[in-house]
């Protein structure tokens, strides 16, 4: 179950990794100015991190099957892969909630 506390950890994860200025990290206000990207552009970087993430652990899956990479190389790409699905899956269940949230709402 999907509590609100990781929904939130999850968000400012992918608010992170998109470079969204928030009060508490430092980068003021010309920052955030500059973050012209919208709610979209968040969830597409999400999606393209674990993309990426995903396409890591495969390599590095074959090159520890090929003697080129050590386990524990491996064992943390598919760790931080599943991380990365994760996020991208607690966003996409608060999306789905807050949609059925809108369409039982009287009109």
């Amino acid at each position: 179950m999907i509590t609100p506390l990781a929904v939130a950890k999850a968000y400012a994860n992918v608010q992170k990794a998109a470079g969204v200025a928030t009060e508490g990290n430092g980068l003021g206000a010309q920052a955030a100015g500059s973050a012209t990207g919208g709610f979209g552009d968040i969830l597409k970087a999400a999606m393209q991190d674990t993309t990426k993430a995903t396409k890591n652990a495969e390599a590095m899956m074959t090159a520890q099957v090929q003697g080129k990479a050590q386990l524990i190389d491996v064992v943390t790409a598919v760790s931080s892969a599943e991380q990365s699905l994760n996020t991208v899956m607690a966003i996409r269940d608060q999306v789905i909630s807050a949609y059925q949230e809108i369409m039982r709402m009287p009109i």
